[in-house]
């Protein structure tokens, strides 16, 4: 496995500055707030926020009580700079989701987008636990095996992207129920989301030559596998 930190995809994402990279893009993202009741002294934790789009719109559209946590120092200094820019009173923290230095019962929702699938399962989620207030929701956007795939295959899609593993719907379902989450929700791929929008960009001013054929190979890995790599939309309750 190859460890976040070293995932030429991530560091890619990091020094483009890509802003709704997770499947159906922000789009998807505002589509999933209008179910749930946010109100301004709603606290909303994003793990890895990234360059800190989402948590943005939940702090303007809100006015949600927002923190962003994301362990690449690249993404969190842009999330930073988007924030002082808008005026945003967002907390933007670098730290592993995995050991996270928050309080307990510190949110009354947690959002990942595409987050899980590159971490450790259950640490991950017991800190989620752990964090989430009792009643507390937990929205996952996650890719998601549409089925099994040879051994082969699985290697060259989770060296090139860094990933801890790769899941079917099952088995993200059996993680969160071992993890103790209740009511679990699956939403399935909506073909209206299925393409993602086009993604914006916060540039570094230097960008390693290597990276720049990264966004050539995920087209080419997403094509490739298109009827394999899904993803899902898991909602539950703590």
């Amino acid at each position: 496995m190859v460890r976040i930190e070293k995932s030429i995809y991530l560091n890619f994402l990091s020094k483009f500055g890509v802003g709704g990279a997770h499947p159906g893009g922000i789009q998807l993202t505002k589509e999933l707030f209008k179910a749930e009741k946010i109100t301004p002294g709603t606290r909303i934790l994003d793990v890895g926020c990234g360059t800190g789009q989402t948590a943005a719109y939940l702090a303007a559209q809100y006015g949600a009580i927002v923190t962003g946590i994301d362990i690449n120092p690249v993404m969190v200094e842009k999330a930073k700079a988007r924030m002082a820019r808008s005026q945003l009173p967002v907390k933007i923290i670098q730290g592993s989701i995995e050991e996270c230095p928050l309080k307990d019962e510190a949110f009354d929702l947690i959002l990942s987008e595409s987050v899980l699938a590159f971490v450790h399962k259950l640490r991950a989620l017991a800190e989620i636990l752990r964090l989430l207030k009792g009643g507390g929701r937990f929205i996952a956007n996650e890719l998601t095996l549409e089925h099994p795939i040879d051994p082969g295959s699985k290697e060259e899609i989770t060296r090139f992207y860094g990933l801890d593993s790769l899941l079917m719907e099952r088995d993200w379902l059996a993680f969160l129920q071992q993890a103790g989450f209740k009511g679990i929700r699956i939403r399935k791929q909506d073909p209206s989301f299925q393409q993602n929008p086009i993604p914006e960009f916060y540039y570094s001013n230097y960008i390693e030559p290597e990276l720049y054929p990264v966004l050539n190979q995920h087209v080419y890995i997403m094509a490739k596998y298109q009827n394999v790599l899904g993803h899902r939309v898991y909602v539950c309750t703590k």
